[in-house]
C-alpha cells in the first residue's frame, strides 16, 4: 500500500539514503558529512527550514520530496516551492511520484498558496514528461540565476564580480 507522510527525525537515515540516490541519478556528488548534518538540522531540528515527505510502498521508503514556502508580492500569497521530488528508479511506475506531487498540491491548497513552483533539469525528459502529464506548464519567460556561496561572500563584502 502506498502512503505519503511527513518525514520525522527517526526517518533521517532513510531520507539521506534517498538524497544520495538522487545525487547518483543526477550525476552529482553526494552530500558531504557537513551537508548531511545541515540537512538533519534544517529539516528535522527545532526550527526547520524545509519539510521533507516520504513515499512508502508497503512501509519501504521509495521516494521523497522537499518543499518550503516563498511569498509572491503580486499574488499576496505564499508559494509552495518544490526543491526535490525523487522516486527510486526500481519503484517508478507504481504511483509514488504522483502521490508525492498530489500530497504537496493538497498541502499548498491547505496553506493558502497561490501557486506551486519548481525547476527541472533540461536533460531530465522523464521528469519533464511526468510534470506535463500532470498538467504543469513550463515557463519560458523566466531565467534562473544563481550566486554560489563564494560569490555571495564577495557580494556581501561590497564587491561584485562585474565591477
Amino acid at each position: 500500500m502506498l502512503l505519503v507522510r511527513p518525514a520525522a527525525a527517526p526517518d533521517l537515515p532513510r531520507f539521506l539514503d534517498l538524497v544520495d540516490a538522487l545525487a547518483d541519478y543526477e550525476r552529482l556528488e553526494r552530500p558531504t558529512a557537513e551537508a548531511r548534518e545541515r540537512l538533519a538540522r534544517d529539516g528535522f531540528g527545532d526550527r526547520p527550514l524545509f519539510q521533507a515527505y516520504l513515499a512508502e510502498d508497503d512501509a519501504a521508503a521509495v521516494g521523497y520530496a522537499i518543499a518550503f514556502f516563498t511569498y509572491s508580492s503580486f499574488l499576496a500569497q505564499p508559494t509552495l516551492y518544490l526543491e526535490d521530488l525523487f522516486v527510486l528508479p526500481e519503484a517508478r511506475g507504481r504511483g509514488a511520484g504522483k502521490a508525492l506531487f498530489t500530497h504537496l498540491a493538497r498541502e499548498a491548497v491547505a496553506r493558502g498558496c497561490g501557486r506551486m513552483e519548481w525547476v527541472v533539469l533540461d536533460w531530465n525528459q522523464l521528469a519533464i514528461d511526468f510534470y506535463e502529464r500532470l498538467g504543469a506548464r513550463r515557463l519560458t519567460e523566466w531565467y534562473t540565476y544563481r550566486l554560489t556561496r563564494e560569490e555571495l561572500e564577495t557580494m556581501a563584502r561590497g564587491r561584485g564580480s562585474g565591477e
